[in-house]
């Protein structure tokens, strides 16, 4: 006798099987609308969206519905170049989030009045290659398991 199939359930064709994540709306878009000559390429990081120029990180955009002080366009600098940043964005300021005093990372706060001024104008000296906006990321490590215990990679 040969063996009776067991009849599964066919699912119905509804919406929510085949639904898509919903990818969030890109926080301050008219930033990348602004260097989009030079193709920058974005990762998400931290609930952000980190914006890259060739092997440089220069921004992220945040946009948090629950933890906005620090929400706006942060910079990737370092602190030597805070003051003359500064005197082109009197908003400016360093992370909150980040939970130490001054940091590399400065922000464009979003509430500021000038934020979109200040932003397009940090657009602009992306465009023109300032020195002091920009970081090349450290290397990432290899996995920390134990075939690389040790070896201080």
């Amino acid at each position: 006798m040969p063996a009776r199939r067991r009849k599964t359930p066919s699912l119905p064709a509804d919406e929510t099987f085949f639904a898509v994540k919903q990818r969030k709306a890109v926080p301050h878009e008219f930033v990348l609308d602004a260097i989009t000559a030079l193709s920058p390429r974005t990762h998400p990081m931290f609930g952000c969206l980190a914006v890259y120029i060739g092997d440089k990180i220069v921004l992220i955009l945040r946009d948090k519905r629950g933890e906005t002080s620090d929400n706006g366009v942060w910079i990737a600098t370092t602190a030597e170049h805070h003051e003359s940043l500064r005197r082109e964005f009197p908003n400016m300021r360093s992370i909150r989030v980040l939970g130490k005093k001054v940091t590399g990372w400065q922000v464009l706060p979003a509430d500021a009045p000038d934020f979109e001024e200040a932003a397009l104008r940090a657009c602009e000296l992306i465009i023109a290659r300032d020195r002091r906006i920009g970081k090349v990321p450290k290397a990432r490590r290899k996995g920390a398991g134990p075939e690389n215990a040790g070896r201080g990679t």
